[in-house]
């Protein structure tokens, strides 16, 4: 590839806590066959970047010139390589995966390039801090409400109509997303939360029903909102909640689980009740999700933008936090204690955009 230039970048070479974020420059780099730049506006960070930081969950060695932490992000193509179509340069994209085999492509930096089915178009009037806040979460939130038995291929205003849908942890990124996607496709949506400011975030999302689920009567409180029983829980923390979900769910619904809270333990499953129940259990993790599932996830996010539906700052539920790029560590660092909201790193001024 072509040096164009130099790249200001955040980038690690040892596996820990964010303190083995460093601040460095980098080479600039023409986009290859297939692939994109794009000039990173806004970087947004998820609990998968700092557990991937840590080693906990990392995919494959450290590489040796190093890895630019953050799969998400949005900003602006500024060169596009050979045989892209539908992109073209100055399109304002956010990404999905960024960072996904690919060390030296993480967001945390002025530039990066990546595979052109990375970026998808940001629709006009959606800013880079929305842009930045939907990869990860939308994505995921996406793909565990379009898994269950008869799921749509993708979500759409009705498309989840006369569906009961509980939402784990309502005041988290995924949960917001969860449940404004829900909503806007049509179904009934609960969610439980762990406190009283939590309730009003999840309430701010669009959630019809919410529980404290640390309440003794939680279950009795979700059958009495939903007295038919849920048909797709979007979960959170799958060993914690596994009796609470036995005791709502439908017969033939389906616990989508995107995730563990490890003060849970491992997921125990109690055959009898879940075959009495018809129950199925869906786990899903971003990173494995076939590609054409992908894209017509971006596709439905993107419409959800469009219509409104889809919306992020604190009077939608989703407060958002904003760090400079060189303050990347400490965004880390507030992700990773349990930050209730977005956390952004601003990389550009989109005020020139």
């Amino acid at each position: 590839m072509v040096m164009t230039g130099k790249n200001r970048a955040i980038v690690y070479s040892e596996f820990g806590d964010a303190g083995v974020l460093r601040e460095t420059e980098r080479d600039i780099v023409e986009p290859g066959p297939g692939e994109v730049r794009v000039r990173v506006v806004v970087s947004g960070v998820n609990p998968t970047d700092w557990k991937t930081r840590s080693g906990a969950t990392a995919m494959a060695p450290m590489a040796d010139e190093g890895q630019v932490p953050n799969q998400d992000g949005a900003g602006v193509i500024d060169a596009v390589g050979p045989g892209v179509t539908g992109l073209r340069t100055g399109d304002r994209v956010w990404l999905i995966m960024a960072a996904y085999q690919r060390p030296a492509s993480g967001t945390a930096q002025e530039y990066t390039v990546v595979p052109a089915d990375r970026a998808v178009p940001l629709p006009d009037g959606v800013g880079f801090e929305a842009g930045a806040s939907l990869g990860v979460p939308a994505m995921t939130a996406h793909r565990a409400l379009t898994v269950h038995e008869g799921a749509p291929p993708r979500l759409a205003p009705g498309a989840l109509a006369g569906l009961n849908v509980l939402v784990a942890g309502g005041a988290g990124a995924v949960g917001n997303a969860a449940i404004q996607l829900a909503v806007w496709a049509g179904a009934t949506v609960a969610a439980t939360v762990s406190g009283p400011e939590k309730a009003d975030l999840a309430r701010r999302a669009g959630a019809h029903h919410v529980v404290n689920y640390r309440d003794e009567d939680a279950a009795a409180q979700l059958r009495s909102a939903v007295p038919a029983g849920i048909d797709v829980v979007v979960e959170v923390a799958a060993a914690h909640n596994a009796e609470l979900n036995l005791s709502v769910l439908r017969p033939g619904g389906t616990i989508a689980i995107y995730a563990n809270d490890s003060s849970g333990g491992p997921l125990a499953v109690d055959v009898r009740r879940n075959m009495v129940l018809n129950a199925r259990y869906q786990f899903v993790l971003l990173y494995t999700v076939p590609r054409p599932a992908l894209a017509g996830a971006a596709t439905a996010v993107n419409a959800a933008l469009t219509d409104g539906a889809l919306r992020f700052g604190p009077e939608a539920g989703i407060p958002l936090h904003e760090y400079p790029l060189a303050a990347t560590a400490a965004a880390h660092a507030a992700v990773e204690s349990g930050t209730v909201g977005k956390v952004l790193i601003r990389v550009a001024d989109s005020r020139n955009e």
